[in-house]
């Protein structure tokens, strides 16, 4: 198992790169050509300085990729992943406790192995293309502030879904994915006024007329928009961008200051138009539901390849107790005990354990336990 798991990551790792190097390749066969639907607003020089930054972002993000594949493999196939597990065992004791500091211990690896690259992303290839604004203070605090509040999160979703798998053993899956979900809602509520803020500063747009025909394109697509607001994204780069956030009551209009400084107003409108666009035909709860679909499968296929794999091991350890004492009726007494003495279920529909059994129904072990020793 361990070695066609890695060989299918090898495969997919491999397909992801050449599709990047075939990407790659196009923009060098086609970078020089102007779109017609941008002749007349990309010169040459423009164009010439657009290929350079698309295959400077390329490059790096390859050599991204690349590493973090390397990493990745070490640590799953290489033996890390299991001396990893084994010193956080010798920390504590507690499931709980175990799984916070296994997935805290990962964040502050990746956030670690993060750092030279985005530290060239930013101060290398950003500002060779004059994009950032960042100082080194600025981005140390970034830095800090999201690794805190994501550890943090971090936790407290590992620590609440690991209470509930210890709480219901067979039936975790469910409970972990309604958790989920209202976290997921939580935050959507929260980000905006709690989140959002930390990392920049929000205030009313100052052109009173854009904001008035913001909210009037809003009513007519049948949005109830309470602030439309500015963000001050120009102190970290000259990237611009436009988005909402929140549901219900705290939905809101942002626009980074960049592009208010980009953009005329009737572009402004029609950007916002076309994310009203979203909301209105429902592509954002449809998302949603699509991602809590997901999910739910994601937990119960979780859930059940656990499951099987338990199911898998039970029937090894009978084997093996057979073996070592030669013996299999003693161990068939034993289940049949066992399970008089907790009134277990002796006749589970076979559909009905094979969804929700982490074991094999104890009548057919006992039944192959005897069948071995007869």
């Amino acid at each position: 198992m361990k070695w066609f798991l890695l060989i299918l990551f090898l495969i997919v790792f491999g397909f992801r790169l050449w599709l990047r190097r075939l990407n790659l390749s196009y923009l060098k066969q086609h970078g020089q050509e102007v779109p017609p639907v941008f002749a007349g607003h990309v010169d040459q020089e423009l164009l010439k300085k657009t290929t350079a930054y698309t295959l400077a972002n390329s490059r790096l993000q390859l050599i991204a990729s690349v590493f973090s594949g390397i990493v990745l493999v070490l640590f799953l196939f290489g033996g890390l992943l299991a001396w990893y597990d084994g010193w956080i065992g010798q920390l504590t004791d507690s499931f709980v406790a175990h799984g916070v500091l296994f997935v805290l211990g990962l964040i502050v690896l990746q956030t670690l192995l993060d750092i030279p690259f985005s530290l060239y992303r930013t101060f290398v290839l950003e500002e060779r293309f004059q994009f950032n604004n960042a100082t080194p203070m600025l981005w140390v605090s970034d830095l800090l502030k999201s690794f805190l509040i994501g550890g943090l999160l971090l936790a407290l979703v590992t620590a609440g879904c690991l209470v509930l798998v210890q709480a219901n053993p067979n039936t975790w899956w469910v409970w972990v994915w309604i958790f989920l979900a209202v976290m997921t809602l939580l935050m959507m509520y929260l980000s905006p006024v709690l989140i959002e803020p930390l990392f920049f500063k929000f205030q009313p747009v100052q052109d009173q007329q854009l904001a008035n025909r913001l909210k009037e394109i809003m009513a007519r697509a049948g949005l109830q928009v309470e602030r439309v607001q500015q963000v001050d994204a120009s102190r970290r780069s000259g990237h611009s961008n436009a988005y909402f956030t929140g549901i219900g009551r705290v939905k809101r209009i942002v626009l980074f200051d960049t592009l208010l400084a980009q953009m005329n107003e009737d572009e402004i409108v029609a950007v916002l138009a076309h994310e009203a666009g979203h909301w209105r035909l429902g592509h954002i709860w449809k998302r949603l539901l699509m991602i809590e679909g997901v999910s739910l499968a994601g937990c119960w296929l979780a859930w059940w390849l656990l499951a099987g794999l338990s199911r898998r091991h039970e029937w090894q350890a009978d084997r093996f107790a057979v073996g070592l004492t030669a013996n299999g009726n003693a161990l068939a007494s034993a289940l049949v005990k066992l399970s008089t003495e907790n009134l277990s279920n002796l006749h589970p529909h076979p559909w009905y354990a094979w969804f929700y059994y982490s074991h094999p129904p104890v009548t057919a072990r006992v039944t192959r336990l005897v069948a071995r020793n007869s």
